[in-house]
C-alpha cells in the first residue's frame, strides 16, 4: 500500500514535543534560506515557492521574518490541501507535474524541504527539470543521502549516493553555495570561486 500523508502522518511527526522541536529547525532553516537568498538578490525576499510543502509550516516562519512575502505551497497530500489549502495557499500538485507547470510569474526562492530522499527518480528528474523556469533567485533542498545520519520517518526513503543529487542539480544548472542552498543560473555570474561548495 502507497504510503498516506493524511492526519496521522502529520499528528505524529508534526505535533506535541516532536513537532515542537521540528518547527524550531524549521524555523532556523528559513532564516538560513531568506538571508542567503537575499544576500545574492541584493534586496529583501518577496516570493516563494514551497514545493513538497505538507500541510504548510515553512509558510509562519517565512511570513514571520517577511510579513509581505508572496507564499505558495505545492503538495501531493490531499488531506493537507483539502485542511489548509484555503488558509496557507496551498494547491494540490506531485512532484512530477512540476516539469510542465508554470505559474505566472517565477519567484525568488524554490523551498523544497525533507521531499526528495522520499520520491523515485524518474519523479525527481521530471519535477526539477521545470526549477529553471519556476524560479530566478535560488532554491533551498535540504535532503538525507545514504550514509548521513538521518532521523525521523524512514518509510519510503531512498537512500541514494550524494553524487546523484550533485549530478540531478548541475543537469538543471543549480550551482551549490553551501547549507543546502543552490543558485538558479540568473544568479551566478558575480559568484566567487570560494562562495562555491564543492570545489577541490
Amino acid at each position: 500500500m502507497a504510503k498516506q500523508y493524511d492526519r496521522d502522518y502529520y499528528d505524529r511527526w508534526y505535533r506535541g514535543a516532536v513537532g515542537a522541536e521540528r518547527r524550531a529547525h524549521t524555523a532556523r532553516k528559513a532564516a538560513v534560506a531568506v538571508a542567503t537568498c537575499e544576500y545574492y538578490l541584493g534586496r529583501p525576499l518577496r516570493s516563494v515557492l514551497d514545493i513538497g510543502c505538507g500541510e504548510g509550516h515553512w509558510r509562519a516562519p517565512l511570513l514571520k521574518l517577511r510579513p509581505k512575502l508572496d507564499y505558495l505551497g505545492l503538495d501531493g497530500s490531499e488531506y493537507a490541501v483539502s485542511r489548509y489549502g484555503r488558509s496557507r495557499n496551498l494547491r494540490l500538485v506531485r512532484f512530477g507535474q512540476l516539469e510542465s507547470l508554470r505559474f505566472d510569474r517565477s519567484v525568488d526562492l524554490i523551498v523544497c524541504s525533507d521531499v526528495l530522499h522520499y520520491l523515485p527518480a524518474t519523479e525527481i528528474k521530471r519535477g526539477l527539470s521545470g526549477f529553471p523556469e519556476l524560479a530566478h533567485g535560488m532554491a533551498f533542498i535540504d535532503l538525507f543521502c545514504r550514509g548521513d545520519d538521518a532521523e525521523g520517518d524512514h518509510e519510503g526513503f531512498f537512500a541514494r549516493s550524494a553524487l546523484f543529487y550533485a549530478r540531478q542539480f548541475a543537469a538543471i544548472g543549480l550551482r551549490p553555495v553551501g547549507t543546502h542552498c543552490y543558485l538558479l543560473p540568473a544568479y551566478q555570474q558575480s559568484i566567487a570561486r570560494l562562495e562555491q561548495s564543492g570545489l577541490g
